[in-house]
């Protein structure tokens, strides 16, 4: 069977399988505390059986003669009681808010981690702030329910069972009367239950919408001030909460009216046991302590089902969240698994090799068809291109953050689909236009390249990349904290940085998608200068629009619409006369 055809709450307990133990001990400390919460009305209708008939009580006829003595029994056994009670309190207090942490934990990392598997396109289809709100706010709904609503549904059930067994004991008929509103109560909470499922779905739905833009505005919040668009902006998220709020009002009205509905009926059972059991009691067939327990325990048995509204509403948003995430949790992987793994002299030496590649994003025109190209091994290699040519779908198809539809890409004698994806990505450094850097120092963003390299190596590989001086004369030098995406750093410390990483790295591929595109000219030669240093005798790939950054490889492609319509040296490709030399000659200012 298909998982998204099983139910979510079964999907959930599939994935706690390894929690069984303590969901068994939880669970079982939540129905003996209910047993001894439930005892004390039994102690109070031996006590009113002990002061109305004295030596002709119950516990008289265990032997225990003395009125005094039954009562400082009841007493002892009162006492016994609460601190069992207590005890198994804390007991499944501390088992379920602790499994629920730990699930929680559990299913946020392992979510994360499938997340991390997934190819590029799978982001490309999701908006970021959705994936967010259900890594955070999904998660922590489930973290709510195993923390408050499971123990509740025991113990609602526990209290059903026991209750339901001393009445019949006590007297049948009253039984009968009192436990009228259990079906109905049962069946409206599963009724209820079908019609918040889908309630809650919409609003998880829309508070993925709305994460997503909220996050995408804080992303861009220079691009909103610069262009005044503060009360679009406002406008749009003023919708989606809208519409998150309505979302939410729809299942209030539903949610709202169950309790209520729920005391009528409570209503009319605890009214059957209070004027049948009296009127037993006067009659004489029923002792007054029974009819205060059959009383006590009316009590006990459907004023608790007023939480069912509570605890169902809790489950159904549990539910719809469990959906959520367990969805993403169970997608299919595009990019599987290899187990190739070459030795890096192998790697160094070896070209890589396209054949009859065609790749096309889901959804749109195909951006490969046929491609067949040679990367050579030790050299390097310049693409150029207009925006849309295929420059970058290039690096992400060697990367495998996408799937060829058709051909194959060769390196170290391996199609690349057969290699370990770690060894194929440790195996490339990527610099790209948009630098990640992490709230972290520079100096931990620079061993990013490499996390078991010494602070020695990270300032060598600083050096390297013209950007040690620079880190010197910070006040806290290495130390200094680059801020969220590393806003405090400029553009082109931003690329040294990368460049840095790159080079500590050290990895027989290196791949500089437009890693000079945003800079000044004096911070472009600076990086030139790094760029040279670090791709000798190594193969590299340069992806650049700034013809100056590719004229000394030793090979340029020349990219249009997904093929390589031109290939050679700059000044071959200058001689020639084509797309190359025209470019070039827009660029240098030349008629």
């Amino acid at each position: 069977m298909c998982m998204s055809e099983v139910g979510p709450f079964r999907r959930l307990l599939s994935h706690m399988k390894g929690h069984r133990k303590t969901i068994r001990l939880a669970s079982l400390c939540s129905v003996t505390n209910k047993i001894w919460d439930l005892a004390p009305p039994l102690l109070i209708g031996l006590a009113v059986d002990v002061v109305v008939l004295r030596d002709a009580s119950f516990l008289a006829s265990l032997g225990i003669a003395d009125p005094w003595n039954q009562l400082i029994l009841l007493s002892i056994l009162t006492f016994a009681i609460w601190g069992l009670e207590s005890l198994f309190e804390y007991f499944y207090g501390v088992l379920w808010r602790n499994l629920a942490q730990t699930v929680q934990h559990e299913l946020r990392l392992d979510t994360f981690n499938h997340v991390q598997k997934q190819g590029m396109g799978w982001f490309d289809e999701r908006q970021k702030g959705d994936i967010l709100a259900i890594l955070n706010d999904d998660i922590n709904q489930l973290e709510r329910f195993l923390d408050k609503g499971a123990n509740d549904l025991l113990q609602v059930s526990t209290t059903v069972i026991v209750v339901g067994a001393v009445f019949l004991f006590i007297s049948w008929e009253v039984a009968m009367l009192a436990i009228i509103p259990i079906p109905i109560i049962v069946w409206g909470s599963f009724k209820y239950q079908r019609s918040l499922e889908p309630k809650y779905a919409e609003v998880r739905n829309a508070a993925g919408k709305m994460n997503a833009l909220l996050e995408n505005d804080l992303s861009g919040m220079s691009t909103i001030q610069s262009f005044t668009s503060e009360e679009i902006e406002v406008d749009r998220v003023r919708m989606l909460s809208d519409d998150y709020r309505e979302a939410n009002r729809k299942a209030i009205r539903l949610s709202a009216a169950f309790t209520p509905l729920i005391r009528m009926a409570i209503l009319c059972g605890f009214t059957a046991t209070l004027l049948l059991g009296g009127w037993y009691t006067l009659e004489g067939s029923l002792a007054v302590g029974a009819y205060s327990v059959l009383v006590f325990m009316t009590q006990r048995l459907l004023w608790p089902l007023t939480r069912l509204g509570e605890t169902f509403d809790l489950y159904q948003r549990a539910m719809a969240s469990s959906t959520r995430v367990l969805d993403v949790l169970t997608s299919e992987i595009e990019i599987k698994e290899g187990d190739y793994v070459p030795e890096r002299q192998v790697i160094e030496n070896s070209d890589i090799t396209f054949q009859s590649v065609s790749f096309a994003y889901r959804g749109r025109e195909k951006t490969f068809s046929d491609l067949s190209l040679t990367i050579a091994a030790g050299k390097t290699t310049g693409i150029v291109g207009s925006t849309g040519a295929g420059k970058t779908t290039l690096t992400r198809l060697i990367l495998r953050f996408a799937q060829p539809n058709m051909g194959g890409i060769y390196w170290a004698g391996e199609k690349i689909d057969h290699w370990s994806l770690k060894h194929l990505r440790t195996s490339i450094a990527l610099v790209e236009q948009h630098i990640t850097l992490f709230p972290t120092t520079i100096l931990e963003n620079i061993r990013y390249g490499n996390p078991n390299a010494a602070d020695e190596e990270v300032y060598e590989a600083a050096k390297i990349a013209e950007i040690a001086e620079f880190v010197i004369g910070l006040p806290d030098q290495w130390q200094t904290m680059v801020g969220e995406g590393g806003y405090r750093l400029s553009g082109g410390q931003r690329q040294r940085l990368a460049i840095a990483r790159a080079v500590l790295k050290d990895a027989p591929l290196l791949i500089l998608d437009e890693a000079t595109s945003a800079v000044d000219n004096e911070t472009e030669a600076s990086l030139q200068r790094s760029i040279d240093y670090v791709s000798r005798d190594r193969t590299t790939v340069i992806i650049a629009h700034r013809l100056s950054t590719i004229r000394n490889c030793d090979e340029i492609l020349v990219m249009d619409t997904g093929s390589i319509v031109e290939n050679g040296t700059h000044d071959e490709l200058v001689n020639f006369g084509g797309i190359y030399s025209r470019l070039w000659k827009v660029q240098t200012g030349q008629k």
